[in-house]
């Protein structure tokens, strides 16, 4: 079954994108993954809507970056973090600094796009470090050797300022994801899964596997990825090779995910009902309380 990825783009509401994800799939949205609680999620729009879900390593908070800003979703009530910025793509360093896409809120004197920015103090300040009125990354990740983003040309930097675009063998990713302490990035496209190795500078064409709408690594081998008509595959070799988890959840946007010591996967994923929050036990994926 074939899908344009374009259709998916990220400056949307999340109804308008699962509705026409249904539409263009013939798919009603539907979960079998075992619930646990009937909870009402946070008002959608308290955030407007959600273009990335982040694990703070550090801190193991939950951090939404969204339509009206940042978030910390760790506990029960939504706390906002620093200014209101359209954040249309945003990441966590390896080494804990933010960084993030998009546009400027109401009031604010900083420019439109906003290029890339960097925060070193956990999202409550923004500083400008480049393509400032040029850039708007809708898709964006940072690993240990450079960061990685999509403004309609894939491109990478190893320190913020100085671009280098990908050449013509490039994916054109929805999302991008990265293994926190290696080289590996994966990209979720209409052909398929694309990979590299190498921070970006090479990508190996999809050579099967499932195709994804968007993906998460929860270690740095671990991946959990969930494909547009909702069924959640799992890599244990860094997106290398599949397995179906036999769980349907309906079109997830986004997602992040964590691994615990205990070896169980929390992810956190934004389908059409909200952000739910799933474990993983190698066995059952199962719905946590919100």
């Amino acid at each position: 079954m074939s899908f344009n990825l374009s259709t998916f783009r990220r400056a949307r509401p999340r109804a308008a994108a699962s509705i026409t994800v249904l539409a263009m799939l013939g798919l009603t949205a539907c979960g079998t993954a075992t619930p646990a609680s009937t909870n009402e999620a946070p008002p959608t729009d308290l955030y407007g809507h959600i273009h990335a879900i982040s694990i703070e390593e550090s801190t193991q908070r939950v951090l939404l970056a969204t339509h009206n800003g940042l978030f910390d979703a760790s506990g029960t009530v939504p706390k906002k973090i620093g200014p209101t910025l359209d954040l249309m793509g945003f990441t966590v360093s390896p080494t804990g600094t933010f960084y993030a896409s998009g546009h400027p809120g109401p009031g604010s004197d900083l420019p439109n796009p906003l290029g890339l920015m960097e925060s070193t103090d956990s999202g409550e300040t923004w500083v400008p470090l480049s393509l400032q009125g040029q850039s708007d990354f809708h898709a964006l990740t940072a690993n240990r050797d450079a960061i990685i983003g999509f403004d309609g040309k894939l491109r990478t930097t190893s320190d913020g300022k100085k671009w280098v675009d990908d050449g013509p063998m490039a994916p054109t990713p929805y999302a991008l994801v990265s293994s926190p302490q290696s080289a590996v990035v994966l990209a979720t496209t209409e052909e398929g899964l694309w990979r590299s190795a190498d921070s970006g500078e090479t990508w190996s064409a999809p050579s099967g596997g499932p195709k994804l709408l968007t993906a998460a690594f929860a270690d740095s081998n671990t991946v959990l990825g969930v494909t547009p008509e909702g069924s959640v595959y799992l890599s244990n070799d860094a997106g290398l090779s599949w397995e179906a988890l036999g769980a349907e959840v309906g079109p997830a946007t986004t997602m992040g995910a964590i691994s615990t010591e205990e070896g169980t996967l929390l992810v956190w994923m934004d389908l059409e009902r909200g952000v739910v929050k799933f474990s993983y036990d190698g066995k059952t994926l199962t719905e946590v309380a919100p």
